[in-house]
């Protein structure tokens, strides 16, 4: 339950309890109620942190696989155990409506249990003749993943528990140590992921849960003990953060701006329902505050007129209001502030000369469900993230326009394509400069378990268990000699 006592909640500092000197407040975005105080850690308990991090990654290394994955089990069977008071305490200081914050919880508990699975497996390694030479012959090289140092995770608010998870599963999955840092405006859902791995037995300082402020954040970026950096939020901040940092290694989850193309081929009245009815829920779920969120509906012609009125039906039936009720499905954005952002996004394009189709009014840190059609192109809203409900719909002539128009952005995180047709869809796999085609479904499908990541300036490396464990280790090969193979 939100934590509104007179005591700050602590942070974690190398695996136990700790305050700092100073505190700030979390507030509820849908009616500025106090949801908790937390702790801030000064700078030497981040100092304190970092060292224990280095301290323990031998150990860490070195704890067998059973104990990481007994870690991992404890805290997916505790999320079990806890999902209703979690959702309940996301949906307060998110704003995310009920049925999603259940539905983030039940992510996270599968991103632990995929941890799990994989800490028992995970060596990256095969066993390799060398003797396919004459100078190797009796020679035999063994690879191993070794982890790469203590982890600097930085998690953003929209999946305040979620994406802590796939910061801190996979690290110690792979048995690398890991520092995060929770965002400012969401920290009590990732300071509950301590409550959880202080009951395991990891070795101490192989984690810490430390919510600095923003702009202590470069400090820890530029710290050279911390040599791998998991960043998930924004391309300015991620890629400042990059050319910053050149010699380290960046896992970058940045924005989109995700289209569904429907086809000629999905073109039954049932198809276009689907359709209508996934791009809706899809564009506007979490307050449109997802980086795989349908922003971009591009729509041939043959199907344009008839699924653009379903679209804008479909949103208009969207319930948006109070987040702990259960009925609601788009609640707030994160603040008023970004409400505001997203209001003169649309209010420029419409001046521009767009139609606005639905929507287009904003309360408070709220911003109704939007749809907009012949939106110019070089408008704030056609070129960049919106990050909030709102949708726009183009019609286009053939599938090769279709793709191009999908291409014609700076980001490349996901597309849906809604058609039928095998062919079409290993067409659309080559063809799309992105990092996960979704077919016959909205771009806003994602897997946990499943590689998750963008081209162009959606950011680089991969998320989803494996694929992060790859990313915060390195292969080292020995060479065995005199063998008789």
């Amino acid at each position: 339950m939100p934590n509104t006592a007179a005591a700050p909640t602590a942070f974690w500092l190398a695996g136990r309890k700790a305050t700092g000197e100073a505190t700030f407040d979390v507030t509820s975005p849908w009616d500025g109620r106090l949801v908790g105080t937390v702790s801030v850690p000064t700078e030497a308990q981040v100092e304190e942190a970092i060292e224990a991090s280095v301290a323990v990654q031998a150990e860490l290394a070195a704890t067998p696989a059973h104990v990481r994955a007994a870690a991992l089990d404890h805290v997916h069977r505790r999320l079990v155990e806890r999902t209703e008071e979690i959702a309940r305490l996301i949906s307060a200081e998110n704003g995310k409506p009920m049925k999603w914050a259940r539905g983030e919880v039940g992510r996270a508990i599968s991103v632990f249990r995929f941890a799990a699975e994989e800490a028992r497996r995970f060596n990256g390694g095969e066993a390799q003749r060398l003797d396919t030479d004459a100078g190797g012959v009796g020679r035999l090289a063994l690879t191993r993943r070794i982890p790469r140092g203590t982890v600097l995770g930085i998690a953003p608010f929209n999946f305040p528990l979620n994406l802590c998870a796939h910061k801190i599963a996979p690290a110690i999955a792979a048995g690398a140590p890991i520092l995060l840092k929770p965002a400012p405006a969401t920290p009590l859902s990732g300071l509950i992921l301590g409550e959880l791995l202080a009951e395991t037995e990891l070795p101490a300082g192989s984690w810490s849960i430390l919510p600095v402020p923003n702009d202590r954040m470069e400090a820890l970026v530029q710290d050279e003990r911390l040599p791998v950096v998991s960043f998930t939020g924004s391309e300015k901040v991620g890629y400042a953060i990059l050319d910053s940092v050149p010699r380290k290694h960046c896992t970058l989850e940045l924005g989109g701006n995700g289209a569904a193309v429907v086809l000629p081929d999905f073109s039954s009245e049932a198809d276009l329902d689907w359709a209508a009815q996934r791009i809706a829920t899809f564009s506007n779920y979490q307050g449109g505050q997802s980086c795989i969120s349908v922003q971009r509906v591009i729509a041939d012609a043959s199907v344009y007129d008839r699924l653009v009125p379903k679209i804008v039906e479909a949103v208009g039936a969207q319930v948006t209001g109070d987040p702990s009720d259960d009925a609601t499905e788009v609640g707030p954005l994160v603040s008023e502030d970004a409400a505001k952002r997203v209001e003169a996004w649309v209010d420029e394009a419409v001046d521009r000369g767009a139609k606005l189709l639905a929507g287009g009014k904003r309360d408070g840190a709220s911003y109704a469900p939007t749809v907009l059609a012949d939106v110019p192109a070089d408008t704030t809203l056609a070129c960049e993230e919106v990050f909030g409900p709102v949708l726009t719909v183009t019609k286009v002539d053939g599938e090769a326009a279709a793709f191009d128009a999908v291409n014609d952005s700076k980001y490349g995180l996901q597309a849906g394509v809604f058609t039928h047709d095998v062919q079409t869809a290993f067409r659309a796999h080559r063809a799309l400069e992105v990092g996960g085609v979704i077919i016959g479904d909205v771009p806003s499908y994602r897997a946990d378990q499943m590689p998750y990541g963008g081209a162009k300036q959606s950011g680089v490396g991969r998320e989803g268990v494996r694929f992060a464990m790859e990313d915060y280790t390195y292969e080292r090969v020995m060479v065995l000699t005199g063998l008789d193979l």
